[in-house]
């Protein structure tokens, strides 16, 4: 293994490290108050088995990184945005911090997230991240009575980057900070998702399958093959969960793409077939695509 790959076997060591960890954390955390995590088996992708059908011939080496696409993914960091690979706000889940303390604190503890964003106000307005551990530490001190707890004095400031920051220096920022969560915001300060440490190895060695992933909210699989998409999906969320290859240079959601292909605003039961998929508009809100059904071209 050349001096690359060690450098992102130990990334990656890390990490894992890091997932079990916040695992246990989770778990002792909600056993506390009668929750059960229950570990799911995550299902093993299409790009997986191809790797390792790659892996699996002769003279293949997918590890190695001579030439091999995980590892001549790291010169891609360069021209890569953390908007590219961020949590789109539409499918961050945040926690109002001035909700009654055994609300927030209930609400919390049902969250598969190790790190919650607080806001005040409105969604937009954020203005702190609670870390489950520090959590944890505080409960205990509070003797676990709910109605002690103050969530803002436990949170940490919470930490905007640009939505153009090149992954190749948002990790050098993690890595700096030793942190693992950011706060997307575009060019007026408004927040546009969020981005954490996991995000950017994934884009070096692959998608990172542990008992916190969860599926992309807003899809639906149908039996007879189609998917029903919420229209603020992330193209790239969408790619990644059924491996499907959909530009996302031109547009960030499934809505946009059709939007930008089109070059309208579709009406409902409005179809189109673009890039391998068939299109169908099936409710439009007022001048925004609500949900659509894509279904494979065969």
């Amino acid at each position: 293994m050349n001096a690359a790959g060690w450098i992102v076997a130990g990334m990656l060591a890390g990490i894992l490290l890091l997932a079990g960890l916040a695992f246990l954390l989770r778990a002792r955390l909600l056993a506390a108050f009668g929750y059960v995590i229950v570990r799911r088996r995550p299902q093993r992708g299409q790009r997986e088995e191809k790797l390792r059908a790659s892996a699996a011939e002769p003279g293949g080496n997918v590890a190695a990184g001579q030439g091999g696409s995980r590892l001549a993914t790291i010169a891609d960091l360069q021209e890569l945005e953390v908007s590219d690979v961020m949590v789109h706000r539409t499918n961050m889940r945040s926690f109002n911090a001035d909700s009654r303390p055994e609300a927030l604190v209930r609400e919390i503890l049902q969250s598969p997230h190790t790190r919650m964003p607080l806001w005040k106000g409105t969604t937009e307005n954020i203005v702190g991240v609670l870390h489950a551990k520090d959590l944890l530490r505080a409960l205990n001190e509070a003797e676990n009575d709910f109605s002690r707890i103050d969530v803002m004095k436990i949170a940490t400031k919470p930490w905007f980057v640009p939505d153009t920051t090149t992954l190749h220096d948002q990790l050098n920022a993690f890595l700096r900070r030793k942190a693992h969560f950011a706060l997307v915001v575009d060019e007026y300060g408004e927040v546009e998702g969020l981005v954490t440490l996991e995000d950017i190895i994934e884009e070096i060695v692959g998608d990172i399958a542990d008992e916190h992933d969860i599926d992309v909210q807003g899809v639906k699989q149908e039996a007879d093959g189609s998917v029903v998409v919420d229209g603020t999906v992330p193209i790239r969320d969408l790619n990644r969960a059924l491996d499907w290859a959909l530009p996302d240079d031109e547009a960030t959601t499934i809505a946009g793409l059709v939007i930008h292909e089109t070059q309208s605003i579709p009406e409902e039961r409005q179809a189109f077939t673009f890039h391998g998929k068939r299109f169908l508009v099936m409710k439009r809100d007022k001048n925004r695509i609500a949900r659509l059904r894509i279904r494979p071209v065969t």
